[in-house]
């Protein structure tokens, strides 16, 4: 997981759990000059705090759509495997914060940081991601730990015990923002140590570069956590367990403060399922793609980027963010027809007969009847269909024309060709990005839609789009040819007449 983090981020990457272990320090039987203020350990109430970290492991599970703990143990008891065929939970996506932020308001410091241990410790990741568990939950300790010193030295306690209200939500309030604001340091610095400094525009550039695009095991351990906390969601969550608190410390006792939390734990198990259910779309949008390109050795990484380009372009228009997901879907899979195709065709290198571009234009047809029984598809179904369309009518399967075209299919035309000239072919080197801007221009209005065009020059203003160029030992055997002029002729595949003269597409999407 962590084998290609720089050397400040690995060790950063320790040093935070080493933290989090001296947290838990006043909890022990120290000698009085090295226990500190006797608040931050002690008294402990053993079994509230047994508890509330049981509590945390299992609700955490629940957010992250992972089996709990006493699930696991059942399981382990009756020697039944771990069930097959559902999507793979992703740790740490999700959070589940009320029984923390019940255990700061209620816990000494120390107590409070111990009750994010087990959640860590004892969670059912891969062992790939093992490290990273381990560094989330020594986060959330050292964050819990700040908060409940907060909370104690404003008097929270004492105000929550005597139902001081409002007066006990300032400090509630202060122990929250300190929650927040050192979850935020930890994440930041560890961002910071593994990837460096971002310019201003890099957020939104690096998630589009085709350089940048890393899986998510390569990512920094931190990566998915820094959206979990601040906002809205944990606003909610620290009144769950603020209500928490207040009935279990109150004369309804713990029991009334666990039924509190089943609204707040439906709607985390609902999040959860809606995190599986997008991961199964990608898992089955993926697997099309990766069939595409065993057949079409062009396009491999030629979807990515078109989806990428196409949401540049989207981005620029506004676009909602339930449509960006679609259309990146539409973008990935607007070839997908070419499994239709033969793939003698696809890998020509010469001009086609009249019959084998009748044979090859159908192929949005084909991507159209293969992936029309996909629901969660939606519109991107018309983008697949109609994205060879032009402005003026002349393009295929129906020769729409202007504002007949769908929008999804706009926008990928033109992300389609702009990846076409920019991206190494066998015969052709991929072309400078201002050399491709300047030909997508010169068909606007005609081929292309005048605003997508627009949108992506914008776009490319704001974020960089590299050419993908041949690998350094075959970058002389790759012709560099400019837009418009003839192409050599080229070797055929064996069995097919030599080709070439033809000249090269100028703004022709693939």
């Amino acid at each position: 997981m962590d084998t290609d983090l720089p050397r400040g981020a690995a060790g950063y990457l320790v040093a935070v759990p080493v933290a989090a272990l001296c947290c838990l320090l006043p909890l022990l039987p120290l000698p009085a000059p090295l226990a500190g203020p006797h608040w931050l350990g002690a008294p402990v109430d053993w079994p509230k705090v047994g508890l509330l970290a049981f509590l945390h492991g299992c609700w955490e599970s629940l957010a992250q759509g992972l089996p709990s703990p006493c699930l696991r143990l059942v399981r382990l008891l009756l020697r039944r495997p771990r069930p097959h065929g559902r999507p793979p939970a992703r740790p740490d996506v999700n959070a589940f914060f009320p029984v923390l932020f019940a255990g700061v308001l209620m816990l000494p410091p120390a107590a409070a940081a111990l009750v994010a241990a087990p959640a860590a410790l004892l969670g059912a990741a891969e062992p790939t991601c093992r490290r990273r568990q381990v560094w989330n939950g020594s986060q959330l300790a050292l964050s819990a730990f700040a908060a409940s010193v907060v909370f104690h030295r404003l008097a929270g306690p004492q105000l929550l015990l005597g139902s001081r209200f409002p007066a006990a939500l300032l400090p509630g309030c202060a122990a929250l923002a300190a929650f927040c604001l050192v979850n935020g340091v930890l994440v930041g610095v560890m961002r910071l140590l593994a990837e460096g400094p971002r310019r201003p525009s890099a957020p939104r550039s690096q998630a589009h570069r085709p350089q940048a695009h890393r899986s998510s095991a390569q990512r920094s351990p931190a990566h998915r956590r820094t959206a979990a906390v601040p906002g809205l969601p944990v606003l909610v969550h620290a009144a769950g367990g603020l209500m928490v608190a207040v009935l279990w410390q109150g004369p309804y006792g713990a029991f009334a403060a666990l039924l509190a939390l089943l609204p707040l734990s439906i709607s985390a198990w609902v999040f959860a399922q809606g995190h599986r259910e997008r991961d199964a779309h990608q898992a089955t949008v993926q697997a099309l793609v990766q069939a595409v390109e065993i057949k079409d050795s062009y396009t491999r990484g030629h979807s990515e980027r078109v989806g990428r380009a196409s949401v540049l372009i989207a981005g620029q228009l506004g676009m909602e963010a339930e449509r960006l997901r679609t259309l990146r879907y539409a973008g990935v899979l607007h070839d997908v027809g070419k499994l239709g195709v033969a793939t003698e065709l696809l890998r020509r290198n010469g001009p086609l007969t009249e019959a084998e571009r009748r044979a090859v234009e159908v192929h949005p047809v084909h991507g159209y009847e293969l992936v029309r029984g996909i629901a969660f598809l939606g519109e991107a179904h018309a983008g697949i269909l109609h994205h060879h369309e032009r402005m003026d009518g002349r393009g295929y399967p129906s020769g729409l024309a202007g504002e007949q075209i769908p929008e999804f299919a706009r926008i990928i035309s033109v992300a389609d060709a702009f990846d076409s000239m920019t991206s190494t072919r066998s015969y052709r080197r991929g072309r400078p990005v201002t050399e491709a801007v300047t030909e997508l221009e010169r068909c606007s209005g005609s081929q292309f839609d005048p605003v997508m065009v627009r949108a992506l020059v914008d776009a490319l203003a704001v974020h960089d789009w590299q050419p993908v160029l041949p690998p350094p030992d075959t970058i002389g055997a790759v012709p560099d040819i400019p837009l418009g002029v003839p192409e050599p002729v080229r070797a055929a595949p064996r069995g097919v007449p030599a080709q070439g003269g033809g000249s090269v597409p100028t703004a022709g999407p693939s």
